[in-house]
């Protein structure tokens, strides 16, 4: 990438070994992406393969499940692609390559693969390719694109790779014959993203002239709106409006073109749209995109100008907890966006936002079982709601039965939308992956929790075994296990933290800013110990005066983990409205486990609001004495494990 600042590392070169991550990725390992493959080859839960079984002509039948199922398969071939990297299974590569069968018998010499369309041609019905843009054909080309380029780096194996050029060249097709039909089906575009990928392990020019002929496309499309960030031409667009997904994928796989080109002019635009969403319109927890649905501009005096958004960014500081959407594939793609400006630039405060999406809101998408799931992630869930939210099993559409009463949204090993599951998979299975990077100016680690590193650059190198208890405890201790020459080495410095302190071999070394790198330098020798510490306080975080939600309100945070409150800590006959905190509180971690996983909680002593006598719309506010309770909070990403109850981040702060 000739205009990035930081090279990716595989993971040759850096690894979970143990500690937090690596425990996350034995899971996904052998939970995650099992569990998974089990949904989409049992038809009686799935048609995800069968759908490719009746295309080949193997099966009869029709389509059943939504038209981006095709693409819900290729993300879970991406996971099983991506744990083959760390642990290789004979089996599991076996079935890897059965499948890159079953999807060139349905691709079309053209390159387009849509089992939706060619089961309804085996069938004698007439379906015309790109008539409805919600039948997602350029989603689906896109995952495939992305499947088999990561197939051929892991493997060496051309059989995914060879339909992902296929799936290439239809997409050049429309660009160059039918810009129209590309412009107006190019929603969640992850082909922007998945072009360049095919660029790379290609050096075929074709394909990063693809990529910019995507966005000529768009800025020359007359028909668009807010919802898919097409209404502007991309260079034009101040803010992030719209759909989530749709956006977080885009503005990533702009940064990818800004990566090979070196586009000045669009990586300004890049970091000031990242910066809107960092600043304004991202939650606590690393969710993106706050609205069910609405409309933008806000308030537009012009009518004409209004574009319906859905499950999408809304006005600055629009941050509601109990209808927060946060599509799980939203803050995935914000991961996305966020690794590749870090590779451009080289900042810290990326690598800051990935992890807190990683520690949050990512992690609280999927149960602590490893095989259940959340598509939207509230902040706050309450009982008795008197109108209907999405659950992860929810189809979305009219005309079907209402959900259960809110305080029982829980998460499902199923969804009849399926898109969150695989990609939740294939991002925990490549977390590896965002562990560390280099540069001619040496190594820069991103992430701790458990890593192995070893990576050279000319004559030197250098080979690292992290030992913590990350993120519950503070100390994080890198001891070299090979080195040759001084290659320097460049630590994070999370710009949560304060009073940070680096030693190595005993001896203190001066550390930089928060939301920094501290660069080390010198003559590293096999058992050299670098120890760096982040103090790790309580903190109450409190929310910007515009965000209305969170007036009068505070979040608890210790590192990088946001803490929450579940009904279940709360003593009997205490009612979740009435928990407040007291400013100035002391939190006591203690340990705990919830479905077998070890983690940190937070015990203090609540203060108890009067309890209201009815439950009107406005009322007078009572006079008794504030009461005492002791309550725990638990990390944000353990919620909605032990069962159906409430649960809230922000709670009420009084003196």
């Amino acid at each position: 990438m000739p205009s990035a600042h930081l090279a990716p590392v595989s993971a040759a070169s850096a690894r979970w070994a143990g500690g937090f991550w690596g425990g996350i990725h034995a899971r996904t390992l052998e939970t995650t992406i099992p569990q998974q493959w089990g949904s989409l080859a049992d038809p009686e839960v799935s048609q995800g393969l069968l759908n490719f079984l009746i295309a080949t002509g193997e099966k009869e039948g029709v389509h059943l499940g939504p038209p981006f199922m095709d693409g819900d398969l290729y993300k879970w071939m991406e996971a099983a692609i991506d744990s083959l990297e760390t642990t290789p299974d004979p089996e599991l590569a076996e079935r890897i390559e059965y499948l890159a069968g079953l999807i060139a018998k349905v691709q079309r010499e053209d390159g387009y693969v849509h089992t939706p369309t060619a089961i309804s041609q085996i069938n004698g019905e007439e379906v015309t390719a790109l008539a409805d843009r919600f039948n997602f054909e350029t989603y689906n080309l896109g995952h495939l694109i992305t499947a088999g380029v990561r197939h051929y780096e892991v493997t060496g194996s051309e059989s995914l790779l060879d339909s992902a050029k296929g799936a290439a060249r239809f997409l050049s097709h429309l660009a160059n014959d039918k810009p129209l039909e590309l412009a107006r089906s190019a929603i969640c575009p992850s082909h922007y993203m998945a072009v360049l990928d095919l660029y790379r392990v290609t050096r075929d020019r074709q394909y990063l002239e693809l990529a910019e002929a995507f966005v000529r496309v768009r800025d020359e499309f007359d028909e668009g709106g807010d919802d898919n960030q097409d209404r502007l031409a991309v260079r034009d667009q101040l803010v992030v409006a719209g759909h989530a997904v749709r956006a977080n994928y885009l503005y990533a796989g702009l940064a990818d073109l800004v990566l090979e080109t070196g586009d000045a002019q669009l990586h300004a635009v890049l970091e000031r749209l990242w910066h809107d969403v960092v600043d304004t319109k991202l939650y606590l927890t690393g969710g993106c995109g706050a609205l069910y649905d609405g409309a933008s501009p806000y308030g537009h005096q012009w009518q004409g100008e209004i574009s319906r958004i859905h499950q999408a960014y809304g006005y600055a500081y629009q941050l509601p907890n109990t209808t927060a959407h946060a599509e799980s594939c939203a803050n995935i793609g914000m991961i996305f966006w966020s690794e590749r400006m870090l590779a451009l630039t080289g900042e810290a405060k990326y690598a800051d936002v990935i992890e807190r999406i990683a520690y949050n809101v990512l992690l609280a998408s999927i149960g602590l079982d490893g095989g259940t799931y959340f598509y939207t992630n509230a902040l706050r869930q309450v009982r008795d709601l008197p109108f209907a939210l999405r659950r992860p099993g929810d189809t979305g559409q009219l005309n079907v039965p209402a959900p259960p009463p809110s305080d029982e949204r829980l998460r499902e090993e199923f969804m009849s939308c399926y898109c969150c599951p695989p990609n939740i998979a294939r991002t925990l299975a490549s977390f590896h992956t965002r562990i560390a990077s280099t540069s001619a100016e040496g190594l820069f680690v991103h992430q701790y929790g458990g890593s192995e590193i070893d990576v050279a650059a000319g004559d030197a190198r250098l080979a690292l075994r992290e030992d913590s208890d990350y993120p519950w405890d503070s100390r994080i201790a890198f001891t070299v296990t090979a080195a040759s020459g001084s290659l320097p080495l460049h630590l994070r410095i999370p710009g949560w933290s304060e009073g940070a302190t680096l030693t190595v071999n005993g001896e203190a070394v001066a550390v930089s800013d928060p939301s920094s790198y501290t660069r080390l330098e010198r003559e590293w020798a096999e058992g050299d110990v670098i120890v760096l510490d982040l103090p790790m306080p309580t903190r109450m975080i409190r929310g910007h005066r515009l965000a209305e939600e969170l007036t009068g309100q505070v979040a608890v945070q210790r590192g990088p983990v946001v803490y929450a409150i579940e009904s279940m800590d709360i003593p009997d006959g205490v009612r979740l409205e009435q928990v407040a905190l007291r400013r100035g509180a002391s939190f006591a971690p203690a340990w705990t486990e919830i479905q077998n996983t070890r983690l940190l909680a937070l015990d203090t002593e609540a203060a108890v609001l009067p309890l209201s006598g009815s439950d009107g719309l406005y009322e007078t506010v009572e006079q008794d004495e504030l009461g005492s309770a002791p309550v725990r909070l638990i990390p944000y990403y353990a919620w909605a494990n032990r069962g159906a109850g409430e649960m809230s981040v922000w709670l009420p702060v009084v003196w």
